[in-house]
Protein backbone atom coordinates (compact mmCIF):
# COMPACT_ATOMS: atom_id res chain seq x y z
CA UNK A 1 0.00 0.00 0.00
CA UNK A 2 0.73 3.77 -1.10
CA UNK A 3 0.86 6.59 1.59
CA UNK A 4 -1.87 8.26 -0.93
CA UNK A 5 -3.55 5.35 -2.01
CA UNK A 6 -3.88 1.72 -2.91
CA UNK A 7 -3.72 1.40 -6.68
CA UNK A 8 -4.70 -1.69 -8.19
CA UNK A 9 -5.18 -3.40 -11.79
CA UNK A 10 -8.96 -4.31 -12.45
CA UNK A 11 -7.97 -8.17 -12.67
CA UNK A 12 -7.41 -7.42 -9.11
CA UNK A 13 -10.58 -7.05 -8.02
CA UNK A 14 -13.13 -8.80 -5.86
CA UNK A 15 -16.51 -8.71 -5.50
CA UNK A 16 -17.98 -6.27 -2.90
CA UNK A 17 -14.55 -4.47 -3.19
CA UNK A 18 -14.55 -0.48 -2.14
CA UNK A 19 -13.43 1.48 -5.35
CA UNK A 20 -12.83 4.95 -5.88
CA UNK A 21 -10.78 6.88 -8.17
CA UNK A 22 -9.19 10.54 -8.18
CA UNK A 23 -10.95 13.53 -9.60
CA UNK A 24 -9.67 16.67 -10.80
CA UNK A 25 -6.01 16.56 -10.43
CA UNK A 26 -6.03 14.26 -7.03
CA UNK A 27 -8.38 17.13 -5.16
CA UNK A 28 -11.35 14.77 -4.72
CA UNK A 29 -12.01 10.98 -5.07
CA UNK A 30 -15.08 9.02 -6.26
CA UNK A 31 -16.23 5.84 -4.88
CA UNK A 32 -18.41 3.05 -5.15
CA UNK A 33 -19.18 -0.62 -4.34
CA UNK A 34 -17.63 -3.14 -6.97
CA UNK A 35 -20.70 -5.80 -7.62
CA UNK A 36 -18.94 -7.54 -10.18
CA UNK A 37 -19.74 -8.13 -14.32
CA UNK A 38 -17.80 -5.27 -14.25
CA UNK A 39 -20.07 -2.75 -12.83
CA UNK A 40 -20.20 -0.51 -9.43
CA UNK A 41 -23.02 0.77 -7.79
CA UNK A 42 -22.28 4.24 -6.31
CA UNK A 43 -23.60 7.41 -5.28
CA UNK A 44 -24.18 10.74 -6.22
CA UNK A 45 -26.58 13.99 -6.45
CA UNK A 46 -30.15 12.53 -8.03
CA UNK A 47 -31.52 14.40 -10.84
CA UNK A 48 -33.33 17.95 -9.77
CA UNK A 49 -32.01 17.48 -6.06
CA UNK A 50 -29.83 20.08 -4.49
CA UNK A 51 -26.62 19.95 -2.77
CA UNK A 52 -27.55 22.02 0.00
CA UNK A 53 -23.41 23.24 0.85
CA UNK A 54 -23.24 26.47 -0.76
CA UNK A 55 -20.23 26.09 -1.06
CA UNK A 56 -17.33 26.11 -3.71
CA UNK A 57 -16.86 21.85 -2.43
CA UNK A 58 -20.42 21.48 -4.89
CA UNK A 59 -18.84 22.06 -7.73
CA UNK A 60 -16.64 18.30 -7.10
CA UNK A 61 -20.31 16.49 -7.70
CA UNK A 62 -20.32 17.30 -11.20
CA UNK A 63 -17.07 15.51 -12.03
CA UNK A 64 -18.75 12.71 -9.79
CA UNK A 65 -22.08 11.62 -12.41
CA UNK A 66 -20.73 9.39 -15.23
CA UNK A 67 -21.52 10.81 -18.71
CA UNK A 68 -23.85 8.43 -20.77
CA UNK A 69 -22.37 4.93 -21.74
CA UNK A 70 -23.28 4.01 -25.57
CA UNK A 71 -21.41 1.11 -24.57
CA UNK A 72 -23.40 -0.68 -21.74
CA UNK A 73 -27.12 -0.80 -22.19
CA UNK A 74 -27.47 -0.86 -18.51
CA UNK A 75 -24.54 1.44 -17.56
CA UNK A 76 -26.52 4.52 -15.95
CA UNK A 77 -29.44 3.10 -14.03
CA UNK A 78 -31.25 4.68 -11.06
CA UNK A 79 -34.20 5.38 -9.69
CA UNK A 80 -36.14 8.51 -10.04
CA UNK A 81 -35.07 11.24 -7.38
CA UNK A 82 -32.04 8.78 -6.17
CA UNK A 83 -28.89 9.00 -6.73
CA UNK A 84 -27.46 5.91 -6.24
CA UNK A 85 -26.31 4.34 -9.60
CA UNK A 86 -25.22 1.72 -11.37
CA UNK A 87 -22.83 1.79 -13.87
CA UNK A 88 -19.68 0.00 -15.91
CA UNK A 89 -16.26 0.25 -14.46
CA UNK A 90 -15.11 2.19 -16.83
CA UNK A 91 -17.74 4.74 -16.96
CA UNK A 92 -17.19 5.03 -13.17
CA UNK A 93 -13.39 5.63 -13.48
CA UNK A 94 -14.12 8.59 -16.14
CA UNK A 95 -10.35 7.73 -17.66
CA UNK A 96 -9.06 8.01 -13.86
CA UNK A 97 -6.93 5.10 -12.41
CA UNK A 98 -8.26 2.61 -10.38
CA UNK A 99 -7.79 2.38 -6.27
CA UNK A 100 -9.29 0.00 -3.53
CA UNK A 101 -10.37 1.24 -0.28
CA UNK A 102 -8.67 -0.60 2.26
CA UNK A 103 -10.24 -2.00 5.85
CA UNK A 104 -8.94 -2.85 9.05
CA UNK A 105 -5.49 -1.40 8.77
CA UNK A 106 -3.59 -0.95 11.87
CA UNK A 107 -3.83 2.26 13.63
CA UNK A 108 0.28 2.55 11.74
CA UNK A 109 -0.84 2.01 8.74
CA UNK A 110 -3.56 4.63 8.98
CA UNK A 111 -1.40 7.38 10.83
CA UNK A 112 0.85 7.05 7.75
CA UNK A 113 -1.59 7.92 4.88
CA UNK A 114 -1.03 11.19 4.00
CA UNK A 115 -4.97 11.55 2.65
CA UNK A 116 -8.37 10.66 4.14
CA UNK A 117 -10.76 8.59 2.36
CA UNK A 118 -8.27 5.33 1.45
CA UNK A 119 -8.86 3.28 4.76
CA UNK A 120 -10.24 2.59 7.64
CA UNK A 121 -9.61 0.98 10.93
CA UNK A 122 -13.20 -0.65 10.96
CA UNK A 123 -13.88 -4.18 9.47
CA UNK A 124 -15.41 -5.34 6.32
CA UNK A 125 -18.20 -7.85 6.39
CA UNK A 126 -18.31 -10.11 3.85
CA UNK A 127 -19.29 -9.64 -0.01
CA UNK A 128 -22.29 -11.31 -0.11
CA UNK A 129 -23.80 -8.69 2.88
CA UNK A 130 -21.99 -5.89 1.05
CA UNK A 131 -23.85 -6.74 -2.76
CA UNK A 132 -26.91 -6.92 -0.81
CA UNK A 133 -26.84 -3.42 0.82
CA UNK A 134 -25.65 -1.51 -2.20
CA UNK A 135 -28.46 -3.80 -4.33
CA UNK A 136 -30.98 -2.87 -2.06
CA UNK A 137 -29.71 0.59 -1.82
CA UNK A 138 -29.86 0.91 -5.92
CA UNK A 139 -33.73 0.59 -5.57
CA UNK A 140 -34.46 2.73 -2.45
CA UNK A 141 -31.76 5.11 -2.55
CA UNK A 142 -29.35 6.80 0.24
CA UNK A 143 -31.24 9.88 0.64
CA UNK A 144 -30.18 12.96 -0.59
CA UNK A 145 -26.32 13.87 -1.28
CA UNK A 146 -24.01 16.01 0.81
CA UNK A 147 -20.80 16.64 0.48
CA UNK A 148 -20.03 16.40 4.31
CA UNK A 149 -22.45 14.46 5.59
CA UNK A 150 -23.85 11.81 3.03
CA UNK A 151 -21.41 11.61 0.29
CA UNK A 152 -20.73 8.90 -2.00
CA UNK A 153 -17.59 7.80 0.35
CA UNK A 154 -20.10 7.76 3.13
CA UNK A 155 -22.56 5.36 0.69
CA UNK A 156 -19.47 3.01 -0.14
CA UNK A 157 -18.42 2.59 3.65
CA UNK A 158 -22.17 2.04 4.79
CA UNK A 159 -22.04 -0.79 2.24
CA UNK A 160 -19.18 -2.46 3.09
CA UNK A 161 -19.29 -1.71 7.19
CA UNK A 162 -23.16 -1.25 8.00
CA UNK A 163 -22.16 1.22 10.74
CA UNK A 164 -24.43 4.81 10.71
CA UNK A 165 -23.50 7.28 12.32
CA UNK A 166 -26.56 8.39 14.86
CA UNK A 167 -25.82 11.73 15.49
CA UNK A 168 -27.51 13.22 12.26
CA UNK A 169 -25.79 16.70 12.51
CA UNK A 170 -22.56 15.41 13.12
CA UNK A 171 -19.59 14.35 10.31
CA UNK A 172 -20.55 11.52 8.09
CA UNK A 173 -18.73 8.92 7.97
CA UNK A 174 -16.22 10.13 4.89
CA UNK A 175 -12.39 10.10 5.24
CA UNK A 176 -12.35 12.88 2.53
CA UNK A 177 -15.09 15.15 4.70
CA UNK A 178 -12.33 14.20 7.85
CA UNK A 179 -9.73 15.74 5.95
CA UNK A 180 -10.98 18.47 4.36
CA UNK A 181 -12.18 19.72 7.75
CA UNK A 182 -8.82 18.13 9.79
CA UNK A 183 -6.41 20.53 7.63
CA UNK A 184 -8.06 24.08 8.73
CA UNK A 185 -8.38 22.67 12.10
CA UNK A 186 -4.92 21.44 12.77
CA UNK A 187 -3.88 24.66 11.42
CA UNK A 188 -5.91 26.63 13.87
CA UNK A 189 -4.86 24.40 16.75
CA UNK A 190 -1.68 24.41 16.25
CA UNK A 191 -1.39 28.43 16.59
CA UNK A 192 -0.75 28.69 20.05
CA UNK A 193 2.50 26.62 19.90
CA UNK A 194 4.04 28.90 17.50
CA UNK A 195 5.27 31.34 20.41
CA UNK A 196 6.85 27.22 21.79
CA UNK A 197 8.09 26.40 19.17
CA UNK A 198 11.49 27.58 17.63
CA UNK A 199 11.50 28.05 13.50
CA UNK A 200 8.79 26.76 11.15
CA UNK A 201 10.00 23.08 11.02
CA UNK A 202 8.37 22.73 15.06
CA UNK A 203 5.22 24.25 14.12
CA UNK A 204 5.26 22.53 10.85
CA UNK A 205 5.51 18.75 12.92
CA UNK A 206 2.44 19.87 15.18
CA UNK A 207 0.44 20.93 12.76
CA UNK A 208 0.93 17.24 11.25
CA UNK A 209 0.54 15.94 14.46
CA UNK A 210 -3.18 17.67 15.17
CA UNK A 211 -3.73 16.95 11.62
CA UNK A 212 -3.48 13.01 11.86
CA UNK A 213 -5.08 12.52 15.21
CA UNK A 214 -8.25 14.47 13.95
CA UNK A 215 -8.74 12.06 11.36
CA UNK A 216 -7.88 9.16 13.62
CA UNK A 217 -10.78 10.42 15.79
CA UNK A 218 -13.72 10.90 13.14
CA UNK A 219 -12.73 7.46 11.56
CA UNK A 220 -15.44 5.23 12.05
CA UNK A 221 -13.63 1.85 13.42
CA UNK A 222 -13.18 3.80 17.15
CA UNK A 223 -16.28 6.64 16.75
CA UNK A 224 -18.81 5.87 19.84
CA UNK A 225 -21.39 7.27 17.69
CA UNK A 226 -22.01 4.89 15.19
CA UNK A 227 -24.38 1.82 15.49
CA UNK A 228 -24.69 -0.64 13.26
CA UNK A 229 -28.14 -0.40 11.13
CA UNK A 230 -29.47 -3.09 8.81
CA UNK A 231 -30.57 -1.58 5.22
CA UNK A 232 -33.84 -2.42 5.20
CA UNK A 233 -33.95 -0.10 8.29
CA UNK A 234 -32.04 2.78 7.00
CA UNK A 235 -34.78 4.84 5.87
CA UNK A 236 -36.42 5.34 9.43
CA UNK A 237 -32.87 5.39 11.00
CA UNK A 238 -31.84 8.98 8.96
CA UNK A 239 -35.78 10.22 8.73
CA UNK A 240 -35.94 9.62 5.28
CA UNK A 241 -39.36 7.94 5.68
CA UNK A 242 -41.80 8.13 9.17
CA UNK A 243 -43.01 4.45 8.69
CA UNK A 244 -41.29 1.18 7.85
CA UNK A 245 -41.82 1.44 4.27
CA UNK A 246 -39.42 1.37 2.01
CA UNK A 247 -38.40 4.99 -0.05
CA UNK A 248 -39.98 2.90 -3.45
CA UNK A 249 -41.94 0.27 -4.20
CA UNK A 250 -42.06 -2.90 -1.63
CA UNK A 251 -41.13 -4.93 -4.33
CA UNK A 252 -37.73 -4.22 -3.48
CA UNK A 253 -37.02 -7.31 -0.97
CA UNK A 254 -34.36 -9.29 -0.64
CA UNK A 255 -35.56 -12.14 -3.03
CA UNK A 256 -36.23 -9.41 -6.24
CA UNK A 257 -33.09 -7.60 -5.11
CA UNK A 258 -31.01 -11.11 -5.67
CA UNK A 259 -33.03 -12.01 -9.06
CA UNK A 260 -32.17 -8.38 -10.39
CA UNK A 261 -28.80 -8.64 -9.61
CA UNK A 262 -27.55 -11.88 -11.26
CA UNK A 263 -29.03 -9.81 -14.46
CA UNK A 264 -27.54 -6.55 -13.48
CA UNK A 265 -23.69 -8.28 -13.44
CA UNK A 266 -24.18 -11.55 -14.88
CA UNK A 267 -21.30 -10.82 -17.87
CA UNK A 268 -17.97 -9.06 -17.67
CA UNK A 269 -19.06 -6.62 -20.77
CA UNK A 270 -21.80 -5.38 -19.34
CA UNK A 271 -24.18 -6.65 -21.33
CA UNK A 272 -27.43 -8.38 -20.08
CA UNK A 273 -27.79 -11.95 -20.95
CA UNK A 274 -31.10 -12.85 -19.61
CA UNK A 275 -33.70 -11.02 -16.94
CA UNK A 276 -34.77 -7.13 -16.88
CA UNK A 277 -33.06 -4.76 -15.26
CA UNK A 278 -35.40 -3.13 -12.71
CA UNK A 279 -37.08 0.03 -14.42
Amino acid sequence: MGLLSNKVDKSELSTGDHVYSWRKAYTYAHHGIYVGGNKVVHFTRGPGQELGTGTIFDGFVSSSIPTQCLRCPDCGFQRENSGVMLSCLDCFLAGGPLYRFEYGVSPAIFLAKARGGTCTLAESDPPELVIHRAMYLLQNGFGNYHIFQNNCEDFAMYCKTGLLVVEQNGLGRSGQAATIIGAPLAAILSSPFRLLLAGPVGVATVTAGVYCLSRYATDIGIRTDVAKVPVEELAINLGWSTSGEPSFAESSTTQASSRNRSSIYSTEDCQIVEGPVPK
